[in-house]
């Protein structure tokens, strides 16, 4: 019989693994009437374990990226959003939106209506309207079940968070640490983008905001796309259709509808933006040269030279070349390095636990291993080290067959970890956006000179003002520079 001409009632599981939710356990299907369309429509999971699933992945997200410490910007972005999904086709369900301490222009939707953008999007957008338009389109994701109908087909991936997304093949990498590196977190198909746009569309309208702000939402992701480069978004244009897809759609919508010009909001979105902390957050760990050094937890390590590093905002991961090796580093939640990898080697795959000593500063256990994946078996070092009443892992693993080499490698690289004591260092600073009023008419190249320095350019400026260097600005006009910063 065809699925269209029965129902059958549905149970779901979402298991944790390890420190992180990774695997749904289907038991049985389902159909259940689409608040959208108000017809039939196949899902796997109710209502309430949907809510259960992205409540637990959205205290995870907010416990792993961390939420923006500013209570008057969190307040004003939750309200806007309650105000949006008030108005949609789920207005019961229990809607949560926060702001996550992270650089990186995105923002995403869990099961259930928990709702997350970025500090870097917030930086990004210049009226109260653009950011309604991005809040909407996650609010569709939610109200048309996108991640219902994924999670039915157990397609789950995690956010660029893991270092399994740095370093290729050894994917190993993101179950062994553990610091609970993985999100709970959908990639949609590009349809299921383009409904969460039209919804975006909708709400907008319906709450009176001008939707003739969302091109210029696109425009800007493919700006910061195009500087980007050869990095890699995430979601927001790695699974979307392409900004110029979504500007002609939305372009069309609006030739079409003829709305109002709709509420814009500039002054008082800029107001909430003046201080906000722009670009990575030195406080949370920075490069100098190959050395990784964390003000606030006092402490650095220096990198293997050549190697791809990156901070990310639950582990610093580094990729040798060629895939010969990765090295990660985390936060263990164990109390002393001993227990921390006693636990380690009862982990699922973990084996061959050889203990090993070497030069390190403070207390420390370390230990050889093998591990199983899905590409075949890996080797190991893993070091649990005890600094300011934390105890922190170093992972690094490698093929079987070159293991031999890179352990000197993991070695020297473990040996380097010790107490931050540069002054400089321990009392760097973020940056944060600052609105100034022009003063006279001038472009906005001449505007933004004065504020030019080596890690913020005359396009950069550009870009979170959503306008082209050789704009013409009027006297009184608000703009967003960046001040201070290390």
């Amino acid at each position: 019989m065809a699925a269209a001409q029965r129902c059958v009632k549905v149970r779901a599981m979402a298991t944790p693994k390890t420190t992180f939710l990774a695997a749904l356990a289907v038991l049985a299907g389902a159909c259940a009437v689409n608040p959208l369309t108000g017809k039939r429509d196949f899902v796997l999971i109710p209502e309430s374990q949907e809510i259960e699933i992205g409540r637990q992945a959205a205290d995870q997200a907010a416990q792993t990226i961390g939420l923006y410490d500013n209570a008057a910007v969190q307040n004003y972005v939750s309200e806007l959003g309650k105000k949006l999904a008030a108005q949609s086709e789920r207005p019961n369900l229990p809607w949560r939106f926060q702001v996550v301490d992270d650089p990186a222009v995105n923002a995403f939707a869990l099961p259930g209506g928990f709702i997350f953008v970025t500090r870097g999007i917030l930086t990004h957008l210049t009226e109260e309207a653009q950011l309604v338009a991005v809040l909407g389109h996650e609010i569709g994701h939610v109200t048309a079940r996108h991640s219902v109908r994924q999670l039915s087909k157990a397609q789950l991936a995690q956010v660029g968070l893991a270092a399994a997304s740095v370093v290729s093949d050894t994917a190993a990498i993101g179950q062994l640490g553990a610091a609970g590196l993985g999100i709970l977190f959908l990639k949609y198909g590009r349809d299921a983008e383009r409904e969460a746009d039209d919804l975006g569309f909708r709400y907008s309208l319906n709450t009176g905001y001008a939707v003739r702000s969302m091109p210029d939402v696109f425009g800007t992701l493919k700006r910061v796309g195009e500087a980007a480069g050869a990095q890699t978004l995430p979601n927001w244009l790695s699974t979307h259709p392409s900004p110029d897809e979504r500007i002609a759609r939305i372009t069309g919508q609006i030739n079409e509808t003829n709305p109002p010009q709709g509420i814009v909001e500039r002054d008082r979105y800029l107001a909430m933006m003046d201080g906000i902390v722009f670009g990575a957050d030195p406080r949370h760990g920075f490069f100098d040269g190959d050395v990784f050094k964390h003000p606030a937890m006092r402490f650095q390590m220096r990198m293997p030279a050549g190697w791809k590093s990156q901070n990310l905002s639950e582990a610093v991961v580094s990729q040798g070349p060629e895939n010969t090796g990765a090295l990660q580093l985390t936060l263990a939640k164990e109390d002393s390095p001993g227990a921390a990898l006693q636990k380690f080697g009862t982990m699922e795959g973990v084996s061959n636990l050889e203990p090993v000593a070497f030069p390190i500063a403070g207390t420390a256990s370390s230990a050889r291993f093998r591990a199983k994946t899905e590409s075949g078996e890996i080797a190991g070092l893993v070091t649990f080290v005890a600094h300011d009443n934390k105890t922190f892992q170093l992972l690094g693993l490698s093929p079987v067959e070159t293991f031999a080499t890179q352990e000197t490698t993991f070695k020297n690289t473990f040996g380097s970890f010790s107490v931050l004591t540069d002054p400089a260092a321990l009392a760097a600073q973020p940056a944060h956006v600052q609105v100034v009023t022009v003063g006279g008419a001038m472009t906005f190249a001449q505007f933004a000179a004065p504020h030019v320095t080596p890690k913020v350019t005359v396009d950069q400026l550009a870009i979170i003002n959503q306008v082209e260097p050789g704009t013409q600005l009027s006297p009184g006009q608000k703009m967003k520079v960046v001040k201070g910063g290390r």
